[in-house]
């Protein structure tokens, strides 16, 4: 298992919210961004400075900029030249907003990268942080097999050779879709759930052992394969044991945690004769079922305590 510290690049923010390019800072589209929140420099154009996170984006929005024109020019020049002495990313303008020449003035003497965006602030603000988010987020890379069966994202997990891609190759014939093969990328999404991908170089190959890589597209369509899936379900295979004490009834509740986050288990003791393809289609939609608040081994335990219950009042036992 692999962990991963994510950086994207200004150059990417920039294409992707179609940002204006008011001054370039010196190979400004490669600088990296690594925080996963932004500034609106509020308190610091006051001069106030403290706990100030210069790794951090800064917006300039209606607030701010109508605080700016109360200003003289010379106090303007003031704080912008405070402001972006510090080694800030990029100093973003949204709505459209006319930069301040003493801004522009600052800008080229700090050397400082300013963009715009016609967008209204707080709707650019919250897809900025959740673009961040979605590109900084903790990031794993799992060997096993991701797939979606009736909805539901399925992680299966297990030893070398247990038989993962063979149950993967059945799940696909009954139409359900792959994700990933031997290597799943995982990610913490804003919503604290993890969602799951292929590495771009592997994406729709699968290794089957005595047959070798199959490309799954040709093979089945583009309708087996799905770019990305969250995680509602890890199936650990593991081989028989005759002396393993296997859960028959299902009333604990089980739990991997990846990334902190816990994601509903279930293991699957893998012997000759099994139709672990169909096992696996009953765990997923037995996982749906009891998110719907439906458990049926706890339901089956009620109406079992119910009957005893009665059968005690009546003297039968």
């Amino acid at each position: 298992m692999a962990e991963n510290t994510n950086s994207v690049k200004l150059g990417e923010i920039i294409r992707e919210f179609h940002l204006e390019v008011l001054r370039k800072s010196p190979n400004y589209e490669n600088a990296p961004l690594r925080a996963l929140d932004i500034n609106r420099p509020g308190l610091p154009l006051t001069g106030f400075f403290e706990h100030f996170d210069t790794e951090r984006l800064l917006l300039i929005g209606l607030t701010e900029n109508t605080y700016l024109e109360g200003l003289t020019p010379e106090q303007r020049r003031d704080r912008f030249d405070q402001l972006l002495s510090y080694p800030v990313p990029a100093l973003i303008l949204t709505r459209g907003l006319e930069p301040f020449p003493e801004c522009m003035e600052m800008a080229g003497k700090h050397d400082r990268t300013v963009l715009r965006s016609t967008q209204q602030t707080s709707a650019f603000m919250s897809a900025l942080i959740g673009s961040l988010y979605n590109h900084l987020a903790p990031q794993i890379t799992r060997s096993g097999v991701m797939l979606e069966v009736y909805g539901e994202g399925v992680l299966i997990q297990g030893e070398s050779g247990v038989g993962k891609s063979e149950v993967a190759i059945e799940l696909l014939k009954r139409g359900h879709r792959l994700v990933a093969d031997d290597a799943v990328e995982i990610k913490e999404t804003s919503r604290h759930t993890l969602m799951a991908t292929a590495p771009a170089l592997i994406r729709g190959y699968m290794e089957l052992r005595g047959i070798g890589v199959v490309d799954v597209i040709r093979l089945l369509g583009m309708g087996a394969i799905k770019l990305n899936q969250e995680i509602d379900l890890v199936v650990n295979l593991e081989p028989w044991d005759d002396k393993a004490v296997y859960d028959r009834f299902g009333l604990e509740s089980h739990f991997t945690e990846i990334l902190g986050v816990k994601v509903p288990s279930a293991t699957i003791p893998v012997k000759p004769g099994r139709n672990l393809a169909s096992i696996v289609e009953v765990a997923a939609m037995n996982n749906r079922n009891r998110k719907m608040g439906h458990n049926a081994a706890q339901e089956l335990t009620n109406r079992m305590d119910k009957l005893f219950a009665e059968q005690m009042e009546g003297g039968q036992i």
